[in-house]
């Protein structure tokens, strides 16, 4: 009888109305007006630069263990309050020149392979600059001004590139710094002029090509922990010789007294980037007499015609029709003055290497007369 009544209050009941299903959501792009509006981040100006300490320790590995001195690689982070975090980095292959097309496109399809893959474990792939190896503190050379170029064009902030010496590495000390592309030079590179007035105009010299930014180097609080610690001497007391003196993990850190064989290498190398800026110098002075000799005959040509059409009008004739001096004098172009700049900032960066290590050099001779 029950369950009669409850079958019948069922079946006078409306019917439940289906509940339809969701709409999917739909997500409009960004539009290019507001990308900047909404992006805060890319209005703090770059004040600074933090490696982190496990890529310090990557670039060191890879760019004494890479067969040539020109190891690079990209660095990989972001960028937050205006500091520049970089936590991951992986080198880039290096291929000779005679196959530039093909090596070029492989270290293309190496990079894009290595940053997919970097996503896939959800590590930073975010590319904030590169890094390149240095010898004597000379790191001007066309390639990694292209290259930077390119990053400061393409990148949010534009990208840093850090330079590490190797000549500094292999007497121990890591030494890292952190350059980008001036203004006044990336103005002058996208018109591709670096003619005598446009380097007057955007007051260009090699020491203006690059700016440095202030540069810091992040370790792990365990690391710097553990650091110290096996820095500290022990309670261990060794006997030597008759006396006793504590011992530690890690032997003190003395300077050695050589002058080691640097400052020979130095010196060649200023040698060779002084004749290679002679010669330089040499070609651009034969390309402005070339193109001084083509300008004198356009003028005589034109100052002659003018002469003629004169005469023609003085006698009641009609003048000569003037004609296109480019099509009659093949007058060329100025040349571009980019690598001569490259070649002042080699010397002067060996230079500035070799009065660091003669500096050095004298303070230990004049210890070990003294002493």
């Amino acid at each position: 009888m029950a369950t009669s009544m409850a079958a019948a209050l069922a079946a006078s009941l409306p019917a439940p109305a289906a509940t339809p299903a969701p709409a999917a959501p739909t997500y409009e792009a960004i539009p290019a007006s507001m990308s900047k509006v909404i992006d805060i981040e890319a209005e703090i100006p770059l004040t600074s630069v933090q490696l982190d300490g496990m890529v310090v320790t990557k670039i060191l590995k890879h760019t004494i263990e890479s067969p040539s001195t020109t190891a690079h690689g990209l660095l990989l982070g972001l960028d937050l309050d205006g500091t520049l975090e970089v936590s991951n980095s992986f080198p880039l292959p290096h291929h000779g020149s005679e196959e530039d097309d093909r090596s070029s496109k492989s270290v293309a399809r190496y990079q894009a392979s290595m940053l997919r893959s970097l996503k896939e474990v959800q590590s930073d792939d975010g590319v904030v600059g590169f890094y390149q190896a240095t010898t004597l503190g000379a790191f001007f050379n066309q390639t990694l001004v292209d290259t930077q170029a390119i990053h400061q064009e393409k990148l949010r902030h534009g990208g840093i590139c850090a330079s590490s010496d190797l000549s500094q590495t292999t007497r121990g000390n890591a030494s890292f710094r952190a350059f980008r592309l001036t203004s006044a030079f990336l103005s002058a590179h996208k018109k591709s002029n670096f003619s005598s007035a446009s380097l007057i105009d955007h007051s260009l010299t090699f020491s203006s090509i690059l700016e440095e930014v202030p540069l810091k180097i992040r370790t792990n609080p365990l690391l710097s922990s553990f650091l110290d610690t096996i820095a500290q001497p022990d309670e261990t007391i060794q006997e030597i010789g008759g006396g006793v003196e504590t011992g530690s993990a890690l032997p003190p850190s003395f300077e050695t007294l050589n002058f080691g064989t640097g400052l020979a290498k130095n010196l060649e190398q200023i040698a060779e980037a002084i004749d290679n800026y002679r010669t330089e110098e040499g070609n651009l002075a034969y390309m402005s007499r070339q193109i001084a000799r083509e300008r004198l005959k356009a003028d005589t040509y034109i100052a002659k015609r003018k002469e003629e059409n004169a005469a023609r009008v003085a006698q009641g004739l009609a003048p000569l029709p003037e004609e296109d001096v480019g099509r009659l004098f093949k007058i060329p172009a100025e040349p571009s003055r980019l690598e001569s700049l490259l070649l002042l900032g080699q010397i002067d960066g060996y230079g500035k290497s070799l009065e660091g290590s003669a500096s050095s050099g004298l303070v230990k001779m004049h210890a070990a007369k003294a002493g």
